[in-house]
This record gives structure tokens, sequence and C-alpha cells, in this order.
């Protein structure tokens, strides 16, 4: 439950006397301490916030002074007690929040305080420990209401009593209770529209008949079947979420509805019309036992006849994630020709079947990850194949080969995932010679394709201009060993669109590292983590990018002038971690420190070596660092400094015994050589 702030988004704000924040008329005194409620308060508020408090009673002159009250808020304080007279003053209270308290305590004489209030429209009672019988206490007297929450209680049945004389209820919030039965419940509720039951313990839903209800949300559950009641009337219903249960069976919807979102992710759903003793569709039966009270009703219903029995015809979204769908039956989608999103991925799904005629024709979301997908199979025609089509995820399948041209009659596809496949991209040659049936997958030429992921494909050297005629700005071409051997040329084609490059885990190394990089302009955010580099790459001083990945390589260091090129001047995030960088080379770090711009996402996690320690490169010991400085020291200059007094030594023991021995060495000399001495 919540309100908003008025015009008082821009007037100045006030404290009252006991700490309360007033801007214009509305007291925010949330997470004060305060053990009762404030009465040195403006007289006209309308708003008064005392969440996170410690208020055990609201007493009957609590809220005396403040008559024009329209909104209270006293979530998680200590609320046991509500006195019979505390809302006598404020009869124009439209929202009260009293969530996380300690209601049940005294919950029939806080009911009777409840009696004052003929003009709430919201309610909030959820996390008070309330059962059902608390519940339908506290609300008896309560007609007006148009939105309750008892979410987070211990409710654990609801009957028609829990609910009885709420005919103006619009919205209904039960999720996370224990809520196991439901009989008869919502029938008074004629005007309900949203209701949210997640999170309970119902086993399933039969006779469904809630025709006004747009919104329905029974998530995380253990609901095995739902069956809508047999009816012609209209639903008003538009979202179902089913989600999270244990569903067996494809729901049995109502005939007529609006249903535009259908939520069926993560159950145990299949089809069953292939049977090992089922040879016909006719056989494909399923018997229900409906027991209510002392009588007990089978209803036979035919699996897939009931599903053809419902206009889906307003469905947009269908999500059948996460299920044990192997097959869809035939004409399944053709009863959905407003699709947008289909979500299919996660199940067991050996060929996914496009029938004629485009019956998705409007779809533009499609996901068929994570299954056995082994064949695509087509049945073209000639004005083109989802037509609407703009995001196909095929990722983690058995796919080798895609129909011939298939993306060609896409027309509007945006994103391919193509992930964990084994397939293969066709060289130039392969459309040259026009194979009809080419073994690869063709993408050339696709001007609308952007986004390709290629990830896990085993792709090695790949022909000449795969890509060409495609203004792709994103490829993933990561966990492929083999992709950067030999020439690289059919990259260059992306030169001038390409933005977003990744190379994770290729087999990149310092020594092999062959690639021009030089005309890819519009690269800004590169991914090269997970190789064999030992040195920074040179060419990467030359992009400007955005981001760069060089997480689990084998650097020691990086350029210390790195920060000077131009990849430095526009670098806004980089990833560094997992490297053995030496901490004796971490000037580089201190460099990048010191760039306001520059984000080191990853920079707790990056650590240097240092003999055999390591150390975190934001927290270098003083020691380390001095230690490292003396290590660095120029060696040349350090072996001149301790030969200097050796070489003076010597100089001087010289020169002593030239002088001591001057006159013999002269006589020695003069008398070897025969010459006159002057002397």
């Amino acid at each position: 439950l919540a309100t908003g702030w008025g015009n008082g988004a821009g007037a100045a704000w006030a404290s009252s006397p006991g700490g309360c924040r007033l801007v214009q008329s509305t007291a925010t005194c949330n997470g004060r301490w305060l053990k009762s409620v404030p009465r040195n308060l403006q007289d006209e508020i309308e708003e008064l916030l005392l969440d996170n408090n410690t208020i055990r009673i609201l007493g009957n002159a609590s809220l005396l002074p403040y008559q024009k009250l329209r909104y209270l808020s006293l979530s998680k304080n200590r609320l046991e007690l509500i006195e019979p007279g505390a809302f006598l003053g404020s009869q124009g209270l439209h929202v009260l929040s009293l969530a996380d308290n300690l209601l049940f305590t005294n919950y029939s004489v806080t009911a009777a305080a409840f009696s004052a209030l003929p003009a709430l429209r919201k309610l909030d009672l959820a996390g008070n420990c309330l059962s059902e019988d608390m519940v339908s206490v506290l609300l008896w007297n309560l007609s007006s209401l148009e939105s309750l929450s008892v979410a987070r209680n211990i409710i654990m049945r609801l009957d028609s009593s829990t609910f009885t004389n709420l005919t103006q209820l619009l919205e209904l919030n039960l999720e996370k209770n224990y809520i196991f039965e439901i009989d008869q419940a919502f029938e008074g509720l004629q005007k309900l529209q949203r209701l949210n039951m997640a999170y309970n313990y119902i086993p399933c839903i039969a006779e469904f008949d809630l025709t006004q209800l747009r919104v329905l949300n029974i998530s995380n559950n253990a609901i095995e079947w739902f069956l809508a009641i047999e009816s012609d009337d209209l639903f008003e219903l538009e979202v179902l979420d089913l989600s999270h249960n244990q569903l067996l069976f494809f729901p049995v919807l109502p005939r007529q509805s609006k249903l535009h979102s259908l939520l069926l992710k993560d159950n145990e759903m299949s089809f069953y019309q292939h049977l090992a003793n089922a040879t016909s569709l006719a056989n494909v039966t399923v018997q229900f036992l409906v027991t209510d009270g002392n009588s007990t009703n089978i209803t036979t219903v035919s699996l897939w006849d009931e599903i053809c029995y419902s206009n889906l015809s307003s469905l947009r979204l269908l999500d059948m994630s996460q299920n044990q769908v192997w097959y869809l039956p035939e004409d399944f989608l053709v009863k959905m020709p407003s699709l947008t999103h289909l979500k299919l991925n996660q199940n067991c799904m050996e060929m996914f079947h496009l029938p004629k005629g485009n019956p998705l024709a409007m779809l533009t979301d499609l996901d068929l990850s994570q299954n056995h997908i082994s064949e695509l199979r087509v049945d073209q025609p000639a004005e083109g194949v989802l037509t609407n089509l703009q995001l196909f995820n095929l990722s983690t399948n058995k796919l080798t080969v895609l129909p011939a041209r298939f993306f060609t009659l896409t027309r509007k596809i945006t994103t391919v995932d193509l992930s964990h496949n084994q397939v293969d991209l066709c060289p130039l040659q392969a459309v040259a010679g026009k194979v009809e049936n080419p073994s690869c997958v063709d993408i050339r030429g696709i001007t609308t394709l952007t986004h390709l992921s290629l990830a896990g494909c085993g792709l090695q050297r790949l022909g000449s201009h795969p890509f060409q005629g495609t203004p792709l700005k994103h490829l993933d071409l990561s966990d492929n060993q083999e992709v950067l051997s030999g020439s690289l040329g059919w990259l260059q084609d992306l030169n001038l669109t390409l933005q977003v490059l990744s190379l994770r885990n290729t087999s990149l190394s310092s020594t092999v590292v062959n690639i021009d990089f030089s005309s890819f302009q519009s690269l800004i955010c590169l991914d090269l983590s997970g190789n064999f580099l030992t040195t920074f790459p040179a060419f990467l001083g030359i992009l400007k990018l955005h981001t760069l990945d060089l997480r689990d390589n084998c650097l020691p260091a990086l350029p210390q002038d790195v920060i000077w090129t131009p990849l430095g001047r526009t670098l806004h995030e980089v990833y560094l971690s997992r490297n053995p960088y030496n901490c004796c080379l971490m000037g580089w770090w201190d460099s990048l420190q010191q760039v306001e711009r520059l984000h080191v996402r990853d920079g707790q996690e990056v650590t240097c070596r240092y003999d055999a320690r390591t150390v975190s490169a934001r927290a270098l010991p003083e020691h380390i660092i001095q230690d490292c400085r003396w290590r660095t020291t120029d060696l040349a200059l350090l072996y001149l400094v301790l030969a200097l007094p050796t070489c003076l030594t010597l100089l001087v023991a010289f020169a002593i015994i030239f002088l001591t021995f001057k006159q013999k060495l002269l006589k020695m000399v003069k008398s070897r050589c025969g010459l006159s001495s002057p002397y």
C-alpha cells in the first residue's frame, strides 16, 4: 500500500519537537523509536507515517488531534492492540497499513476499532500471524474496502465466511500463507479484479468461475491441474500465472476470455497425443475426480480438444519454459494468431515445426534454448516466415544446420543466439555456388541482424566473408578454441559496425596475436578473458574502448603508459582479476587509480605475487613496496657503488708502492734498456 506526496515534492520541510519531518500535509516519523503517536504535530496533517517504531497500543485518544487524516502507516511496530475508539476522530481515513505487527493477540478488540472506518479503501494486515477465523472477524464491518492484503499470515483454509460483506473489493493479496483448501470463498466478491494467491499449498483449481477477475496469480503452489468451468460466458481474465507448480497437463482455460498473458513456467507439463496405446487424438482422455461434500463427480476431458475449445486469439505471451514438453500438438500454435512472445526453453523438444500459413506472423520473441532440437522444420511460404521475429534464441541444442535462407525470410530479425550448437557459418563460396541445402548456417546479407552469439559452436578457420552484408554490432565468439587460428580476414567485414566483441576462452596467446584491429574504430567493448596472454597486446593501445576484460590471463603487468594511449583516454571500466601480476611491477596499477572516470570493476579481487605470497593490489604492505624498490634499483649503479671502494684501494696501494720503489725501478729500467739517464 502506498500513497503519493501530493504537491510537496519541492516544498520546504521542518522538524517537529518529536523528530518527525513535516512536508506540507505529510508527517514522516519512521524509525524514531517512538512508543506512542506524537501529539505535537500539525492538526492539518493528512498523511502520518510511523513505520519502524515500538508502538504497542493505539489508544482511544492517540489520533484525536488529527481529524483530517487520510493515510496512516504503522508497519513494523509491536502493535498488539487497537482500542475500540482509536479511529473515532479519523473516520475519513482511506489507507491504513498495519503490516508486520502482533495483531493476533487482541484481534477481536481491534475488529471493533475497524468498525469506525466507513471510508477505508486500502488495508494492509500482512505479517500479523492471523488465522482465517481472525481475518473473518477483523473484516466483518469493512464493506468499503477496495484493496486488502493479508499476505504472510497463517491462513490455511478459505470458505464463504472469510470475506463476507467485502462487496467493493477490487484487489486481494493472499500470498505466502498456508492455504490448501478453497471452498466458495470468492463468490461474494463480485467486483474482484486482481487476486494473488502465490506461495501457498493449493493442490488444484477446479470449476474456476470468477468471470470478473482480470489478473490471477497462483504461482508457487502445488497445483497439478487447472480446470475452468464449462461455460460460454466471457471471462475478463487477462493474466494467468501458474508458474512454479506441478501441472501435469496444459490448463483447461475458459472458452471465451481476454487472456493475453499465460505463464506456465517450471511445471511438469507435457502433451500426451502420442502414447503407446493411443493411435488417434480421440483416444487421449483423462478423468478428474471432483469431490464436493458428500457428492462425487467424474469429469472426462479430452486433453487436446479442451484446449481447442478455448479461444486464445488474444494471447500475446505464452511461457512454457522448464517443463517436460517434447512436442507441440498439431495446430497448437494456429490458435494463437496474436502471439508475440513464446518461451519454450528448457524442455525436451527434439524438433520444432512451423506449419504452413505463417501462424506466428506476429511473433517477435522466440526462445527454444536448452532443448534437444536437431531439426528446425519450416513449411516455407512464399511471403516469408516469422516475418516480425526480432529475437530468436536457439542456444544449447543439437542443431548442425538451419533451413536454407531461413534468416533472410524473417525480414526483421535483430538478435540470434546459436551458441552451443555444432554449427558452421557458410563462406562466400557456398553462397556463390548457390548450394540449395548447405551444411552450414547462412547469415550473409541480413541487413537487420545486429546481435549474434556463436559461443561454444566449435568454429574452426572460418571461410571468407561469412558476415558480408550483415551489419553486426555485437558478436560473441567465446569458447571456440580454434576460431582464431589462421587468417582473420573474415572479421574485416565488420570493421565499420562492430561495437561489442567477445573472444573469451579462444586460446588467444601473445605469441599468436595476429589481429589487426586498427580499422575497428566503432569497437567499444572487448572481452579477452580466459586466454593465455603473457604481454599486453599492442593493438589494444590504438582502440577507443569503453570496456575491456582481461581476466584469467597470464599477465605479469600492464604498460606503465597505458593511460596515455587512445585506449587510456576512452576507457570507462576494466576487469583485471585472476592474473599473476608481479608486485614489484605495479606502477601501472597506481596510474589507473588516479584516473577518476576509470572503474576497475573487480578491483577488490586484483592480486599480485610477491615471492610465494599472494597479496591484494589495493593493500600492498609498506615493507613489500620498499623491498621492491630495492630490487628494482639500477644494477649497474649498484655494481659501481660496490666496486668503487675496491678500485680506490688498489689505486692507493699502487701509488704507495710506486713512490717507495721509484729509484730502484728507474735504475732497473735503465740497466735493462741501456739508455742514458737524464738524472
